[in-house]
């Protein structure tokens, strides 16, 4: 039908912060309605705070993107391993989410905070020192998770261009099925490698960790080696994209900017990650699902092997969850939003990637007060072909 709408919508051009106008009306008029994807498929779209929470919280939608009616955001490569337990309903996804929630715990994160201080200092002194204009995001906001995943998992650092080059080629809808599972293979085969690697010769990591699982029987090589491919892609595109996108956002609002720079209140850089965090929301494609059950809610029934899609950036921007849910305001309490999902596949290094975003905002901007664009906003790329949106480059000078 023609007056479905297509899924993703596209964002408008002078207004890259924000959701696609056409979520924003669809939120407007109801919380659930029907949108046809690339293949033709017309899965629900959820668009309200409190049904998409209601349901990413509902056993009754599976995330395994195997069963009929998933509703996928490109076509999906057949056969092959899986990346880690993301795409797995309980109890599986359960028992291997169990084995790496240790190193995520907030204790453990915490303790982590004077070494992602040090890398980030690092690299600041280092921006310092370079050139002048530089691009934010090969300069800064990649290394720095990239550094930090690699220290947690024992992923070699030196190895950043070849999981970095796979890692966009995975995230993005652009790139053909049989690439995209070239590039998985590549990753993982590197990481059974490693693995093997690191059997022989175990250290204080998530990868020897793994291993130590593999050596009970609880895993195979393979499975943990899938468990690694999830960790160190989301652990670095998810925080590095939030790194420069955040950035950018703030530079486009100085006051708030302002506001974060010259405070010395650690509770407002916590504050101000949360609200940054709500009103970017990078999860770009919505969680995706499908109803293993007929599911009633807001007056309409999801039957059993609907799709269903839950895009958590218009739903943070809920005006009634959120007063004027369009302004990035550092001093609201935006602590429930839903950038991080929501239930149990809420995700897992959430703790990390907050630690790393308040050690960034809470010290690039104040060591480098004079931070601004180096080129106009409407010149800077920003990631429309992809899972996590974010921008290719981001041109700054001080």
């Amino acid at each position: 039908m023609s007056d479905v709408l297509p899924f993703p919508a596209v964002r408008a051009g002078k207004c890259p912060f924000d959701p696609p106008p056409a979520l924003r009306d669809l939120q407007d008029q109801e919380p659930l309605t029907r949108v046809r994807l690339w293949d033709g498929s017309q899965p629900w779209l959820v668009t309200r705070y409190a049904e998409q929470r209601t349901l990413l919280a509902d056993s009754r939608l599976s995330s395994d993107l195997h069963q009929p009616g998933y509703p996928a955001a490109a076509p999906i490569r057949t056969g092959g391993d899986t990346i880690g337990f993301i795409l797995m309903d309980d109890p599986e996804h359960a028992r291997l989410r169990r084995m790496v929630t240790a190193p995520f715990a907030m204790k453990r994160v915490a303790a982590m905070r004077p070494a992602v201080q040090a890398i980030v200092d690092r690299l600041i002194d280092e921006l310092l020192a370079g050139p002048n204009p530089v691009d934010l995001v090969e300069a800064f906001a990649l290394p720095v998770p990239s550094l930090v995943i690699c220290e947690l998992l024992g992923v070699p650092y030196d190895d950043h261009e070849f999981f970095q080059a796979n890692s966009k080629k995975l995230i993005s809808r652009s790139v053909p099925a049989d690439e995209r599972g070239a590039a998985f293979q590549a990753v993982h085969d590197y990481l059974v490698a490693l693995l093997a690697t690191k059997a022989e010769q175990p250290a204080a990591d998530v990868l020897s960790q793994l291993n130590e699982r593999v050596a009970n029987g609880e895993l195979t090589r393979r499975e943990a080696a899938g468990i690694g491919v999830l960790l160190l892609i989301a652990g670095h595109e998810t925080t590095a994209n939030m790194i420069a996108l955040g950035t950018a956002a703030l530079l486009e609002h100085p006051g708030q900017l302002a506001l974060l720079r010259d405070s010395d209140d650690p509770a407002l850089v916590t504050n101000a990650v949360e609200e940054l965090l709500r009103y970017l929301t990078i999860t770009h494609n919505g969680r995706r699902r499908v109803a293993l059950a007929d599911i009633e809610i807001a007056g309409q029934v999801i039957k059993a092997g609907e799709g269903v899609i839950l895009p958590n950036d218009i739903g943070n921007r809920d005006p009634s969850m959120y007063a004027d849910p369009d302004r990035l305001d550092l001093t609201r309490d935006a602590r429930r939003h839903l950038a991080f999902g929501f239930g149990v596949h809420q995700c897992l290094g959430q703790p990390l990637a907050r630690l790393e975003l308040e050690v960034v905002y809470g010290t690039l901007y104040r060591r480098i007060p004079t931070l601004r664009l180096a080129t106009d906003l409407a010149k800077v790329p920003f990631k429309h072909d992809g899972s996590v949106y974010g921008v290719y480059e981001l041109p700054v000078s001080w």
